[in-house]
């Protein structure tokens, strides 16, 4: 496997020679790119189809929730109008961040055994349900 491991990475489904040519063959063209740096594209839908084929080039990792929201309604067809920078955010919300789950980045409650085991003693308004 030690030889067929930099053949695959580089004609791999995800490797950029394969990418590059689905996107000649397809004749797919760029859309845009978010702020993370993921490349949007759209091409002519397949034989049969309806609906023009869009996909995402990720900047890393292929992770889906490093998709924003407003590229994430895009690449659903909910709506046709590609988002531009930062179009959709209001000054009050947060900036779109991957589900962190897992990593070391994750958030862990005060008590987690990730984050030192201990937790706050009770306050004495919790009282347990006994049944009957």
């Amino acid at each position: 496997m030690g030889l067929l491991s930099p053949i695959a990475s580089l004609l791999g489904a995800i490797s950029p020679a394969h990418i590059y040519f689905v996107t000649l063959i397809t004749g797919a063209r760029l859309v845009g790119r978010d702020d993370f740096g993921n490349k949007y594209y759209r091409a002519k839908p397949r034989k049969g189809y309806n609906r023009e084929r869009r996909w995402v080039i990720y900047n890393g990792a292929a992770e889906a929730s490093k998709i924003p929201p407003e590229w994430h309604g895009w690449m659903h067809h909910q709506t046709n109008e590609t988002p531009q920078a930062n179009s959709y955010r209001r000054v009050w919300q947060k900036p779109h961040q991957q589900n962190l789950t897992g990593s070391t980045q994750a958030y862990r409650p005060p008590g987690h055994i990730l984050s030192g085991g201990q937790r706050d003693k009770a306050t004495g308004d919790y009282e347990a349900w006994k049944p009957e």
